[in-house]
């Protein structure tokens, strides 16, 4: 019976780090994506005419109602039969990032709908807009009050992002199982993989500590 010996690893170090770096990317991609995208969703599901806010909300329940990975398959696999052909970090981009801005809309929606009603009639008496009132008074104090939960979304964006691995992009789960298929030892570069993954979550949840910080003095 074979022991793990974690000899095999550092030969790799330079393909995993390429994992790290192609994860980064691809989670600070997706998340600002989500992000924009949740505010705009929020924001037609709320104030945009029926006409344009029910299609909407089909498409986030739909993205709410299925899996991740069905998304992708359908986004990288399924449009290249109609004429629309994503690269692959692109198509990975897009999923991670409007299954998230569903998410993020959400909760943002509620954000926006706890904002005190004051505060857009003082923006009004000022000579505001609707435009500028939602621009400047109304989603800044929304994303400010919301910003633990999407905090917490994008923590969960990272680690879901390991499953555009099914679509070839060079994650880092990717990167081991290029490296396993290799030297076939697989518990050594799955948990390899495993303490990767928990120093990029320290390493992002330290990061959306101090935002929430900043965001708490700000108010």
């Amino acid at each position: 019976m074979h022991g793990l010996d974690f000899s095999v690893v550092p030969p790799y170090a330079e393909l995993l780090w390429m994992g790290v770096w192609w994860t980064v990317v691809l989670t600070v991609s997706a998340a600002v994506l989500s992000f924009f995208g949740g505010i705009f969703f929020a924001l037609v599901v709320l104030y945009a005419p029926a006409i344009i806010a029910y299609p909407v909300r089909l498409f986030m329940w739909l993205f709410m109602g299925t899996p991740l990975l069905l998304q992708l398959f359908l986004i990288y696999f399924g449009l290249v039969q109609i004429g629309i052909d994503i690269p692959a970090l692109g198509a990975g981009i897009i999923g991670l990032g409007l299954h998230f801005a569903v998410y993020n809309a959400d909760v943002l929606r509620a954000g926006i709908v706890a904002v005190d009603p004051g505060q857009s009639e003082g923006a009004r008496s000022l000579g505001f807009g609707r435009f500028q009132t939602l621009r400047y008074v109304v989603v800044p104090q929304a994303v400010r009050n919301t910003a633990p939960p999407i905090g917490n979304n994008i923590i969960a964006l990272l680690k879901e992002s390991s499953l555009v691995s099914v679509i070839g992009i060079a994650e880092l789960v990717h990167a081991a199982q290029l490296a396993i298929s290799e030297t076939f030892r697989p518990f050594e570069f799955y948990i390899t993989v495993a303490v990767l993954y928990y120093v990029l979550n320290l390493v992002l949840e330290a990061g959306l500590r101090q935002v929430e910080k900043k965001v708490e003095v700000s108010r």
